[in-house]
């Protein structure tokens, strides 16, 4: 049976996390800490010093947890954690297209497969250490999925993709604080991780360098390639599709005298295309797998605020429902390396609209 005052607190061994626990409890809820098992190999968690569930990240989840007196468990999610994120993080990399892996994890393993398991231990709520806000709307009844209260730390461009259900069942008590406040808070309760800085990488890549690691664990050859210009014609050689992103101009390899920029990823021909910065330039896109939070589905265009990455500037543009789970978004003026496999998120002001993963640029 489910107690509606019991969460369970997804442990990231992190600042974050460490005093969202903190606040809940003091909020009068019944707090069960969780580190989530995610690495693949004993070897992988002997060295993982960095990721936020390395076997260092557990150990700091623990001193917190017996800290502010709360249960803390480890539980085993690397199975659902290896077929939903590693490989489709490397699957998308082979079919030349750049993923976002956090957004993944959230969905799938997160909001998911980690709220199962709370209902499964009559745990109400989960809860994590994010910047975001998940307010009830009285008039149109439903939940609402609204910025942090600082936009530097705001989280919600990896949260788009959930439902009424999980937002129903989620508290983020962070959203409401800036990262100063946060670290004060650490700080004056003495928590064993108050300085500890932020992860800043890929969590199963802990060197960061993604394209070895995709080579290292892919069922196919990664093999050298051409870079072409955008006629076909011959530029050089390239090291494998896999070390690519569209809007690429850094870290490529190749000098012609001039600055170039990953334009496309031609897969079947294993080709790289280069060109100038007004060929990354453009002003619409399609995008699939949308979710919408405040309303079911898109019945008419909408004019929002849309991010195309993590970090970019939310743009104005315009959604115009394609069917029910594609939308073409028109931008108000081009933008730069609208890449396939990213997600791109719209707001309404600091409401989250929804989201989708970005399939073309329309040329």
């Amino acid at each position: 049976m489910q107690k509606n005052n019991r969460v369970l607190l997804g442990m990231s061994g992190g600042v974050d996390s460490s005093v969202a626990a903190y606040l809940l409890k003091q909020q009068g809820y019944e707090v069960i800490g969780v580190t989530m098992q995610i690495w693949q190999n004993a070897e992988e968690n002997e060295n993982s010093d960095g990721g936020c569930c390395s076997l260092s990240a557990v150990e700091d989840a623990r001193r917190v947890a017996n800290s502010l007196d709360i249960p803390f468990y480890v539980m085993n999610f690397k199975e659902i954690f290896k077929e939903k994120v590693i490989d489709y993080f490397i699957d998308e990399y082979l079919n030349g297209r750049t993923p976002n892996p956090c957004i993944a994890c959230n969905k799938h393993i997160k909001f998911e497969a980690f709220l199962k398991k709370a209902h499964e231990l009559g745990c109400y709520y989960v809860a994590t250490g994010h910047y975001a806000k998940i307010e009830f709307d009285e008039t149109i009844k439903r939940y609402l999925l609204k910025k942090s209260v600082t936009e530097e730390k705001d989280q919600t461009y990896a949260l788009y993709n959930m439902n009424q259900l999980q937002l129903k069942h989620t508290l983020m008590p962070l959203g409401y604080y800036n990262k100063d406040e946060i670290r004060r808070i650490a700080e004056k309760l003495d928590l064993p991780v108050a300085a500890k800085p932020d992860s800043q990488e890929i969590c199963f890549v802990p060197d960061n360098n993604y394209g070895d690691f995709i080579k290292a664990n892919s069922r196919r050859k990664i093999s050298e390639g051409n870079f072409v210009d955008k006629e076909g014609n011959y530029l050089g050689k390239h090291k494998g599709i896999i070390y690519y992103t569209v809007g690429q101009r850094k870290g490529l390899g190749i000098a012609l005298g001039k600055p170039v920029f990953v334009t496309d990823i031609l897969v079947d021909s294993n080709q790289v295309v280069l060109g100038d910065k007004n060929d990354v330039l453009g002003r619409e896109l399609l995008a699939d797998e949308v979710n919408f939070i405040p309303f079911a589905g898109l019945e008419d265009r909408k004019k929002v605020l849309v991010k195309i990455r993590y970090n970019a500037k939310a743009e104005a543009a315009t959604i115009y429902a394609e069917n029910q789970n594609i939308v073409r978004i028109v931008f108000d003026k081009p933008l730069r390396a609208i890449t396939p496999g990213q997600s791109v998120v719209f707001y309404n002001k600091d409401t989250v609209i929804g989201g989708g993963v970005i399939v073309k640029q329309i040329k």
